[in-house]
């Protein structure tokens, strides 16, 4: 079984808390660990609480933003992004800078998916769409806040190799992404 801890995001978020006096931007790291931890819980309502009420996410691709707007938007965007089937994901943080306004974070987050999706997201060598994969990118996310401490939303940008895909056994898949499944109604 393949090692897939999806607390590793907030746990180095939890980290720089223990290290941030700002009152401030203890509110701001506070939120984000909220948003990951909810994320991970698939408890849309509990996200949606860490965000204004009409956040936008800009999701920069080839130079364009193709994030989505507003509160229906992006409710949408996770109802979709759960049901998808690739909504289990682990963020490494290497890097977290913080100030009063913000907080950005760079690193690798790696999702688990069918060979379908992995194919829709540009990956190469999949031979087997029905087959599951471990995709990884590396992201830098920029997180906006207002006075309350709520997220504007996410700035994402990202870059992936598109070799850098890993077919895994089913015997190999983590059980989280096993249960996640279940949820779905799907099988492995």
């Amino acid at each position: 079984m393949i090692t897939f801890e999806q607390s590793v995001g907030w746990k180095a978020l939890e980290e720089r808390l223990a290290r941030t006096e700002s009152p401030r931007q203890r509110q701001l790291i506070e939120t984000v660990i909220a948003h990951a931890k909810a994320e991970a819980d698939f408890d849309l309502d509990g996200l949606m609480k860490t965000l204004v009420p009409e956040p936008n996410y800009h999701f920069w691709r080839d130079g364009k933003d193709v994030g989505p707007k507003g509160y229906d938007g992006v409710r949408k965007y996770y109802e979709d992004f759960v049901a998808s089937g690739a909504a289990v994901l682990t963020s490494v943080k290497e890097r977290i800078v913080v100030d009063d306004d913000s907080i950005t974070h760079e690193g690798i987050i790696s999702t688990l998916g069918t060979g379908k999706i992995a194919k829709a997201r540009g990956y190469n060598n999949i031979d087997d769409e029905s087959a599951h994969y471990l995709m990884r990118a590396r992201t830098n996310i920029l997180w906006s806040f207002d006075e309350d401490g709520l997220a504007y939303g996410e700035d994402s940008y990202g870059s992936s190799d598109p070799d850098d895909v890993e077919k895994i056994a089913i015997d190999d898949l983590p059980q989280v992404y096993v249960d996640y499944l279940a949820r779905l109604g799907r099988t492995p």
